[in-house]
């Protein structure tokens, strides 16, 4: 089995959920029994964070690999700290593949020729984790250079079993300022966009229903997510904006196939910093913040399951059983 889409699928099957867990660490917002204890792993600052974000996430994966079927981590977040957060980064992704999660490392890469190329072939992994030195299933893509400079993650993604996420509907509130820009007839810069996504969808699906190259649509514009969904029905989604964004569960019911396929659901803060969400803080104490972490993602699979054809897919550890 190495076609991306079908992975994923059976992942989601197997797990009985399409959820996300977006792994974006803040050093604030770790608890301080994490910070405290990695003070002393390195002599640098950088190195000091990049070990409490490998321990917080380490732990985190921990708690969600029985329950989710992918985790996305945000590469900025650990790039920002230099060599010591990258190589913290390639661990994370490692542990979380061994741990059987699908990862989608959220790089949003994109340029010309053989730098597209050098990405991806770092980047896609895909069925074999030692294929790419970052070793992720898939990989978040900016498409604005052009659709030649998609070509290459597609190819790689192909070879590999991986797959790949263009950016089409954002979920940031200033998404608009470009992907609602008109051409002379009309359309919006963001449909010519799902044009190229769909056609690569379909010709990468091998007589699956979606095909290895995907689209990131925010959970924040349920209208166009609705039209999206009718314009790209090959394209797997990658849905943002759950959550802390401010989209709800109805608003992402459309980018469901009606088996519950079609569509993952990421949420970040929500899930990884849960303790510190009201609800969450109220039951349990800053020191049982894994506790925290299990009962959001719970929380989400059962919200998910109640207001969207997700909850037509098989239940199995997403309940405890």
């Amino acid at each position: 089995m190495s076609d991306f889409s079908e992975r994923l699928d059976c992942a989601v099957a197997s797990k009985g959920n399409p959820v996300v867990v977006g792994l974006d660490p803040r050093y604030e917002q770790i608890p301080a029994t994490i910070r405290n204890s990695t003070r002393d792993r390195a002599a640098t600052l950088a190195g000091q964070v990049a070990a409490a974000f490998e321990e917080f996430c380490f732990r985190i994966i921990d708690v969600v690999a029985p329950l989710v079927p992918a985790v996305k981590p945000q590469a900025a977040f650990f790039e920002e700290f230099g060599p010591p957060g990258c190589a913290a980064l390639a661990r994370v992704i490692e542990r979380a593949r061994r741990a059987g999660l699908i990862v989608i490392c959220d790089a949003k890469r994109g340029d010309i020729g053989t730098t597209a190329e050098a990405y991806a072939r770092g980047y896609l992994a895909g069925h074999d984790s030692s294929a790419a030195p970052w070793g992720a299933d898939a990989l978040t893509v900016s498409p604005y250079l052009g659709k030649d400079t998609l070509d290459p993650f597609v190819r790689i993604a192909v070879e590999r079993g991986a797959g790949i996420y263009v950016l089409v509907r954002t979920s940031n509130p200033g998404a608009g300022t470009f992907q609602d820009v008109q051409e002379s007839n009309g359309t919006k810069l963001y449909r010519r966009v799902a044009d190229v996504v769909e056609q690569l969808a379909e010709s990468t699906r091998n007589g699956r229903a979606y095909g290895a190259v995907g689209a990131v649509v925010g959970a924040t514009y349920p209208q166009e997510l609705a039209e999206l969904r009718q314009a790209m029905p090959h394209a797997p989604f990658l849905i943002p904006g759950y959550g802390a964004q401010g989209g709800a569960a109805r608003d992402i019911a459309s980018a469901f196939g009606a088996d519950g396929l079609g569509a993952v659901v990421n949420s970040s803060r929500g899930i990884i910093f849960a303790g510190e969400r009201k609800e969450y803080a109220e039951r349990f104490a800053p020191a049982a913040w894994e506790q925290a972490v299990e009962a959001a993602t719970r929380d989400m699979i059962a919200d998910l399951a109640t207001h969207t054809p997700a909850g037509r897919l098989a239940k199995s550890d997403a309940k405890g059983q």
